[in-house]
């Protein structure tokens, strides 16, 4: 939707911002880092190329210089001033946001976490960038309570000038309100094109989402009909807490004393497999023997 904004420009989801930080760190050579943005296949995707990027870059560049000149090239490659990601994956590296992007505004989907967990388990092909994705209804719950407990410190530290929450289910039922608002928090003039995105669009050419040829709709998951009662009373034991942080409708608020220890294993389950990847990948990839791959999401819903 923001895409179509004539100011903004919005890729399709990046993937490599924590790759680059992992290889290069606050002061990349500038060499090496254009090196490294040649062999990425999305940015080659997006029509930009390591000379584009060079003009943009300072000779002895910052690392929000080095990750902002890849998207000023892209912005200007369609005639508008400013730029964005969309990344879902990112909610795992906000401490690496804010060093790629430290002025940047940040708008935060949520959507109804048994709805979410229900599409992703859907894909017919999923992320297969680590090993530590949800690998199942309560492993998707810990993770989908964790990554929204950190955006919420995350918002608060920034503030709210910077960070603002919108529901899916808002957005949704009524678009051009809720567009007008995140509009506003942007400092940008609400334009109608904003809601025709799905028009002119050939399906089959939206590799990663393939549901943005049609417009706005509440979504092919509904966790009222499709989680049995006991898979319901589980991912609230997860997830609880969050569901009632953004209001979101509970069939079971009071889960049993053995519900809510298999609930706290899970939760410690994830956060060991995380916690054991980051370390792992962040060695590997600042070893001398790593050649920077780029690897993406091919999304289905």
């Amino acid at each position: 939707m923001l895409d179509r904004h004539p100011a903004l420009a919005i890729p399709s989801e990046s993937y490599f911002v924590p790759q680059l930080w992992d290889r290069h760190g606050e002061r990349p050579a500038r060499d090496a880092f254009l090196e490294d943005v040649g062999r990425l296949a999305r940015i080659r995707e997006w029509g930009v190329t390591p000379a584009a990027v060079a003009e943009q870059l300072p000779a002895e560049p910052a690392f929000p210089d080095a990750i902002g000149a890849v998207y000023r090239t892209y912005a200007d490659l369609r005639g508008k001033p400013r730029y964005g990601d969309k990344t879902p994956a990112y909610m795992q590296r906000l401490d690496v946001l804010e060093r790629a992007f430290p002025d940047a505004l940040y708008v935060h989907l949520v959507r109804d976490g048994r709805d979410a967990a229900l599409s992703f388990l859907a894909m017919k092909r999923r992320p297969r960038f680590n090993w530590a994705r949800p690998r199942g209804l309560l492993s998707f719950a810990a993770q989908w309570r964790r990554e929204l407990e950190a955006a919420r410190r995350f918002g608060a530290r920034l503030g709210s000038g910077r960070y603002r929450e919108l529901r899916y289910e808002d957005l949704v039922a009524d678009p051009e309100r809720e567009l007008r608002a995140v509009c506003d928090f942007l400092g940008l003039a609400f334009e109608p094109a904003l809601l025709e995105y799905h028009r002119d669009v050939d399906a089959s050419s939206l590799l990663d989402h393939p549901l943005l040829s049609q417009p706005p709709g509440a979504g092919r998951s509904d966790w009222r009909a499709q989680l049995e009662a006991a898979q319901q009373a589980r991912f609230e034991a997860v997830a609880g807490p969050l569901l009632d942080a953004y209001r979101y409708e509970r069939r079971f608020p009071s889960p049993s004393a053995g519900a809510l220890a298999r609930a706290a294993a899970e939760r410690a389950a994830l956060a060991a497999r995380i916690a054991s990847w980051d370390t792992s990948l962040a060695l590997v990839r600042r070893s001398p023997a790593w050649r920077l791959r780029q690897v993406y999401i091919r999304r289905n819903s």
